[in-house]
C-alpha cells in the first residue's frame, strides 16, 4: 500500500524542510490539475519525487524512448484519476493543449535574418492561423552556436524586433530562451550546465532586461537544448512562473509527471510524441481527444521541422486539434491561483 503523504496543513511550524516542501508542491499541483480544488490528501502522484541518481536518470530516458515511460499511461491517465475522484461528473472534457514553439529569432539564423522574419511570418499567419501558443524568444544570436569557443552575437535586427513587438500585442506568449543558444560544450549541447548561481544569475537577468526593452516580462522559461542542471533550479524559480523542458531534461532532472509544482515554480517538460513534428502528435491528441482527459498538455513545435513539408503536416494539425489550444495566459492565471 502507498504512503499517503500528510496534509500540509498538519504539518508541524518550522524551517522549510523537503518534506513540508514536497506537500505544499503537492496541493498546489492537485489544485492545478482539479481546476483549484483542493484534494486533501493529494494522490501520490501529486508529490514530485527527489531528482534520482544519474544511473536512474539515462535508465528513465531510455524507458521514455521505448515507451516504457509514457505521458499517455504515467502522467496522463493518473491525473485524469485524480481529476475523476476530485471532479466526479465535472472531470472529463476537452485537453488543453499549450503549444509552445522553439524558437525566435532561430538559433542559425546569425546571417540571413531578414530571409528567417519572412518564414517565421509565413508559420505564423498562414499555418498557425491564429492557434495561441507560446514563443520562446532568443535575446541574442550567436554565430556558429555549436562551436563553444565562439564568441561573436548579434542582437535582434530591426525587423526582429518589430516582429515581436507585434507577436506580443497579438496575444503570443513570449518566453525566454536562454540567451545566445550557444553551446558550452562541443559534444554535450548545452548553454546552461555547468554555470556557477551568479553566472547563471546574470545570464538571465541580461536576458530579461533585453525583452524588457520592448515592454516584455516574461514568466516562462525555456531552456535551450532543453538542458539545465538540476541544481539551476532554485534560480530559475526565482524569476520565473513555469519551467519548461524536453525530451533531453530526462537526463538533468529525471522523468516526472507533466506540469508538476516544484520548488516556486511549475515544472513543465513535454516528452514525446507530443514533443515532435505535428504528424507525429496528432494521434497523441486524437487519444487526449477520445479519452476525455481534460488536462492542461504540453504540446512542442519547431518551425524548422515544419517547414519541411511546407507546412503542411502543421496546416492539418490545426485544422484538427487547433481548436483544442488554450492561451498560455489562462494557464499562468491558473498557475497563480494554484499557488
Amino acid at each position: 500500500m502507498s504512503r499517503q503523504p500528510r496534509p500540509f496543513r498538519d504539518l508541524p511550524p518550522g524551517p522549510r524542510s523537503a518534506a513540508r516542501l514536497r506537500v505544499q508542491a503537492a496541493h498546489r499541483t492537485a489544485r492545478l490539475v482539479c481546476d483549484g480544488t483542493d484534494v486533501d490528501p493529494p494522490p501520490p502522484v501529486f508529490v514530485p519525487r527527489p531528482v534520482p541518481s544519474r544511473p536512474v536518470r539515462e535508465l528513465q530516458r531510455g524507458w521514455s524512448r521505448r515507451g516504457r515511460l509514457s505521458y499517455e499511461r504515467d502522467a496522463a491517465d493518473p491525473y485524469r484519476a485524480a481529476r475523476e475522484a476530485a471532479l466526479g461528473a465535472a472531470a472529463p472534457g476537452d485537453p488543453r493543449l499549450l503549444v509552445r514553439v522553439d524558437e525566435f529569432p532561430y538559433y542559425g539564423a546569425f546571417q540571413g535574418a531578414d530571409e528567417w522574419v519572412g518564414t517565421y511570418e509565413v508559420f505564423h499567419r498562414d499555418a498557425l492561423r491564429g492557434t495561441p501558443y507560446l514563443l520562446s524568444v532568443l535575446p541574442a544570436v550567436a554565430r556558429d552556436p555549436l562551436d563553444p569557443a565562439g564568441t561573436e552575437e548579434r542582437g535582434w535586427t530591426g525587423a526582429e524586433r518589430r516582429l515581436l513587438a507585434d507577436l506580443s500585442e497579438q496575444g503570443v506568449e513570449l518566453a525566454l530562451h536562454g540567451f545566445d543558444h550557444r553551446t558550452r560544450h562541443a559534444r554535450r549541447h548545452d548553454e546552461l550546465g555547468g554555470l556557477s548561481t551568479d553566472a547563471l544569475a546574470a545570464r538571465l537577468d541580461r536576458g530579461l532586461e533585453r525583452l524588457g526593452a520592448i515592454g516584455v516580462r516574461p514568466r516562462v522559461f525555456v531552456p535551450p537544448f532543453n538542458r539545465f542542471d538540476a541544481g539551476q533550479y532554485e534560480v530559475l524559480a526565482s524569476r520565473f512562473d513555469v519551467i519548461c523542458g524536453g525530451p533531453e531534461s530526462v537526463r538533468r532532472m529525471g522523468w516526472h509527471p507533466t506540469p508538476q509544482w516544484r520548488g516556486d515554480a511549475v515544472w513543465m517538460p513535454a516528452y514525446e510524441p507530443l514533443y515532435g513534428r505535428a504528424h507525429e502528435i496528432l494521434p497523441a491528441v486524437r487519444r487526449l481527444v477520445e479519452r476525455r482527459a481534460a488536462l492542461w498538455v504540453p504540446v512542442v513545435l519547431h518551425v524548422s521541422w515544419e517547414a519541411e513539408d511546407e507546412w503542411a503536416s502543421l496546416v492539418r494539425f490545426v485544422e484538427e486539434a487547433g481548436r483544442y489550444a488554450r492561451p498560455w495566459g489562462e494557464f499562468l492565471d491558473a498557475v497563480a491561483a494554484s499557488r
